[in-house]
């Protein structure tokens, strides 16, 4: 049988949450010594996760043994507000890092736009836009790089590769300006 054993900072974090108060009958040291117990048994598929821990007294935890909860405590309850919480607001961080990602692709489709007008049976490969035309973007912003991207089509002709050096180039340079604070 293999023994585990809760780490300090672990329980630590378990204590803090629960207010140093065992969540059983409610008293708090120095009267009875805090311990943690686990909300599901491991003996009955429950594991080390602090959301499946809480605080007990000594005696409630022995008292308990192996019996899994059957009602939800008050800690437990206002910890399952906060995760409902967490739960919405990392739905709403992603809905807007999604829309923040839309934006984006919108503003490199112009610049790939742009690319294609004068090389009509070549395209941008993603690696590309993904990052360089990404970092360019954020550095110097859309307008900036849409004009690379023109300047650079009409100076270098007919090789694609040339064009995207060149463009790479421009914006560089746009970087190193606006760097110095002249652009």
């Amino acid at each position: 049988m293999k023994i585990r054993k809760l780490t300090k900072k672990i329980r630590f974090e378990v204590f803090k949450r629960d207010n140093f108060t065992c969540q059983y009958c409610g008293k708090t040291p120095p009267a009875i010594t805090l311990e943690v117990d686990h909300i599901m048994p491991i003996s009955k598929g429950g594991n080390d996760d602090i959301n499946n821990l809480i605080t007990s007294c000594f005696g409630c935890n022995r008292g308990k043994g192996s019996i899994e909860l059957k009602r939800i405590t008050p800690a437990l309850e206002n910890n399952l507000e906060v995760l409902k919480e967490k739960e919405k607001q990392l739905k709403e961080y992603l809905k807007t890092i999604k829309k923040i990602e839309l934006i984006k692709q919108k503003m490199f489709i112009e610049v790939i736009i742009i690319f294609e007008k004068e090389f009509k049976d070549k395209t941008i490969n993603e690696s590309f836009i993904n990052s360089t035309i990404n970092k360019f973007v954020n550095k110097i912003g859309l307008q900036e790089v849409k004009e690379a991207m023109n300047i650079a089509c009409s100076r270098h002709g007919y090789d694609p590769e040339s064009v995207l050096k060149y463009f790479c180039g421009i914006c560089w340079k746009k970087i190193r300006k606006k760097d110095e604070g002249k652009l």
